[in-house]
């Protein structure tokens, strides 16, 4: 249907298959445009259910899924903590559910007749927005809004504090850093996710002369999808040491004297 139109070949989904095959019914013409949504509640069902099972009956003696969650949630909070101190502890599980839910989409587009809701810019962009909301609560919780607005004026400044130009420039300077973050952020990851499902679908129109390319890319594509998780929750994290920083100033000058 896409090299129909003129659109770049995607690997075939449960959804649109079934859009295809009821097309006649209206609700079938356009259930191809929910296809993100469905695969992004299906990615936070099936991680609902791992976390109910895994917590349902906790015990001294872990079992195999139990033991399995606890290292997962144990390496995020030692990967939030090792960049924000033990402050952070209390943004990892959002930084930490960030994580498990990006990688799974990454990774549920790999499997045959789904697809990766991270591949269109409305879901990274919408988890890119959260992000950005977050961090902008706790610039102004923690810092107040006065302090907030003194740190996008380049806080500290010295001298420069003194000049009305400079304080200035910098302010708008960090505004427009501010509001391009989530934008480069969602489209980093959506790029790449997209990239690579690309290049799946295109080595899969090569029949079997094109199974050992497809199946190098695809070992590409899961070790893509784990960098791209890791690199959005890094930058994450970077972006509330930026605004929690602050805090550990004074007492930094008080241990240096």
């Amino acid at each position: 249907m896409n090299e129909e139109q003129g659109l770049p070949p995607e690997l075939p989904d449960i959804l649109k298959i079934l859009s295809k095959s009821i097309s006649s019914v209206p609700i079938g013409q356009n259930l191809y445009l929910w296809e993100n949504i469905v695969f992004s509640l299906l990615v936070i069902a099936v991680l609902s259910f791992v976390a109910y099972r895994a917590t349902r009956k906790p015990t001294l003696v872990p079992g195999r899924l139990q033991n399995a969650v606890e290292v997962i949630v144990g390496g995020l909070d030692d990967f939030v903590c090792g960049i924000l101190g033990p402050k952070g502890r209390k943004y990892v599980p959002f930084i930490g559910t960030l994580f498990v839910y990006i990688f799974t989409m990454n990774m549920i587009g790999l499997i045959p007749f789904l697809k990766s809701p991270t591949a269109s810019w409305s879901t990274t962009l919408a988890l890119a927005l959260c992000v950005f909301v977050y961090v902008q609560y706790t610039a102004v919780k923690e810092l107040g809004i006065g302090g907030y607005l003194d740190h996008l004026a380049g806080q500290p400044r010295g001298a420069m504090a003194y000049t009305v130009i400079m304080p200035v420039f910098i302010f708008f300077l960090h505004v427009i850093a501010e509001l391009i973050r989530p934008l480069s952020l969602s489209l980093r990851l959506r790029s790449n996710v997209w990239g690579d499902e690309l290049l799946l679908a295109v080595l899969s129109g090569f029949g079997l002369g094109g199974l050992p390319l497809l199946v190098f890319n695809m070992a590409m594509a899961v070790l893509m999808g784990i960098v791209q998780t890791v690199v959005f929750c890094i930058l994450t994290t970077i972006y509330f040491a930026l605004v929690l920083s602050h805090e550990h100033e004074p007492t930094a000058a008080i241990s240096e004297k």
